[in-house]
């Protein structure tokens, strides 16, 4: 019995290695072998006409069989194009952290700070947020800082760039966001009586995203912390801030939560 199992077990393996050498020797190669020029101009067509897939193709084939072409450069650039177009999140930012890395004085380093900070973002996009609008500020933020340091890069370095207003409006956003999640995680905290832990995550908003919509969240979230411990002083100095910037709110207690409304 053994060796009719072995024998079935062998002949299957053989049958599949089998398969798999027949298909590589009927198989060709899905880019023709054309001068580069005009493999350039077949990938050039695709991606005017929105075919990333073929794009992406025609690019690997140019960029693996002509690596110090002619256009060279401006294929590692539509391909990291074509990539970002196809929600291939990884091979997007590898291939501009390459680039960066290669050619570090770049006249388009703008465009690629600016493609890595919309790839960063697009990290943090889902489906379903984009079929149905859902602003998923709750979830982790990680991939949205690193798409603001990237934003920043245009500001801080490339001033004149035509990306920059973009990149401005977007760190905005960012912010805004990430200020968001931070109270999100505070109001976390505050369900479950983690007061001092509550406090640190409205400071953070304070500290670090002070021109939001979300401080005055976190000055609720801390003045009810401060309440429930017992720290009258810091309490009424949060108050305080509070009633400086928002001279318009009061404070009212319901439902065991501090509730802020602006009259």
């Amino acid at each position: 019995m053994n060796k009719i199992l072995r024998l079935i077990t062998t002949t299957f393996f053989i049958t599949i290695l089998l398969a798999g050498c027949s298909s590589k020797k009927n198989s060709k190669p899905q880019v023709p072998d054309k001068p580069p020029v005009e493999l350039y101009q077949d990938a050039s067509a695709a991606l005017e006409s929105a075919n990333y897939e073929k794009a992406s193709e025609i690019l690997e084939a140019l960029d693996s069989r002509y690596p110090f072409g002619p256009h060279s450069e401006q294929v590692q650039l539509d391909l990291i194009y074509s990539y970002y177009k196809r929600n291939e999140v990884a091979l997007t930012l590898a291939n501009i952290d390459k680039f960066i890395r290669l050619n570090p004085t770049h006249k388009d380093l703008d465009y690629l700070y600016y493609m890595r900070g919309l790839t960063n973002l697009a990290g943090d996009d889902q489906f379903f947020q984009d079929l149905f609008g859902i602003d998923r500020f709750n979830r982790d933020q990680s991939n949205s800082q690193k798409a603001f340091k990237d934003f920043n890069q245009i500001l801080k370095y490339y001033p004149e760039s035509e990306y920059a207003k973009d990149a401005r409006q977007r760190m905005t956003y960012i912010k805004n966001r990430v200020a968001r999640y931070e109270i999100s995680i505070a109001e976390w905290y505050l369900k479950r009586e983690a007061y001092i832990a509550a406090i640190n995550r409205s400071k953070t908003v304070l500290n670090n995203y002070p021109d939001t919509r979300s401080v005055k969240d976190a000055l609720e979230i801390m003045i009810q912390s401060y309440k429930e411990l017992g720290l009258a002083v810091p309490e009424k100095n949060a108050l305080a801030v509070l009633k400086l910037n928002y001279p318009n709110s009061i404070v009212v207690r319901r439902s065991e939560r501090w509730t802020i409304f602006d009259w």
